[in-house]
């Protein structure tokens, strides 16, 4: 439950889209302060080197990294089904409707640990994502 501004709020029966609209403007601003933090400065440079981590397949990669490590809860692996089985009405452009939905979930995720005042566990799972997507392009993490 999250109280604000005399509303409470149960997380839990929040919808999952929701919950990735909000973890995808959350991940995106880590992401974002991780680019520049990297020196890339130019806004071509920026938005290419971003789309390896807040692309749909480079989340979906992420996601399926975090299940192959054993490193979700169980509450989390029930939020990122949740997420996962989301139906958006969107088509996605650039993939395919499987990778969309792994990507919905993971962001669900990210704004399911946000909503809930979480931020330790959300900043490692963040730490992480980024960690895995720049191995996964070649790139040295950190």
């Amino acid at each position: 439950m999250v109280q604000h501004e005399n509303k409470q709020v149960d997380l839990k029966q929040l919808n999952s889209l929701a919950l990735a609209y909000m973890g995808d403007a959350v991940y995106e601003e880590y992401v974002r302060y991780y680019v520049l933090m990297r020196g890339k400065t130019k806004p071509n440079q920026l938005h290419r080197y971003a789309i390896h981590f807040v692309s749909a397949k480079a989340q979906a990669f992420v996601l399926k990294q975090f299940f192959d490590e054993g490193i979700l809860t169980e509450e989390e692996q029930a939020i990122v089904r949740r997420g996962r089985n989301a139906k958006s009405g969107t088509i996605p452009k650039n993939t395919d409707v499987q990778t969309y939905r792994y990507s919905t979930a993971f962001e669900a995720l990210i704004g399911f640990l946000f909503l809930a005042n979480n931020k330790k566990r959300m900043e490692f799972l963040i730490e992480k994502a980024i960690e895995i997507a720049e191995e996964k392009k070649g790139g040295a993490s950190k």
